[in-house]
């Protein structure tokens, strides 16, 4: 059932853990809980790059590979994929370190996402330079 990996060799852009209010009654995180957490680690290198506000404008895709559990430990690793004008797309792959006693790793979803930077009018804006 799981295909057990590693994380990756860079620092994540989100760490957590989720509780069981979280969860449905089986104990399966809802999507929309990690839904959320995607987009916020998605935002993560896009503001920094933007250098300010961000907000999503698209979710390109998006694959639950594997359900999130409470308890398990979800690392978020982001990185931006393309830059355009006024846009930047984030690739966001996730992971869930599950069974403290094995630490058993699993990735759980894997999403693309756009951001457009905004101006402090709450309008699109162009990109600063590099």
């Amino acid at each position: 059932m799981y295909e057990p990996t590693a994380l990756p060799e860079k620092q994540p852009a989100l760490r957590v853990v989720p509780m069981p209010a979280d969860a449905n009654q089986y104990g399966d995180i809802f999507g929309g809980w990690v839904m959320s957490q995607v987009d916020i680690a998605g935002a993560v290198p896009a503001a920094r790059r933007a250098r300010g506000r961000v907000a999503t404008v698209a979710v390109n895709s998006f694959v639950f590979k594997q359900p999130v559990l409470v308890g398990d430990l979800v690392s978020f690793y982001a990185e931006i994929t393309h830059i355009g004008r006024t846009s930047i797309t984030v690739d966001v792959q996730v992971y869930a370190q599950r069974d403290p006693g094995k630490v058993i790793c699993v990735k759980v979803t894997e999403a693309s996402l756009t951001y457009v930077a905004m101006g402090a009018d709450r309008r699109p804006r162009e990109l600063p330079p590099e």
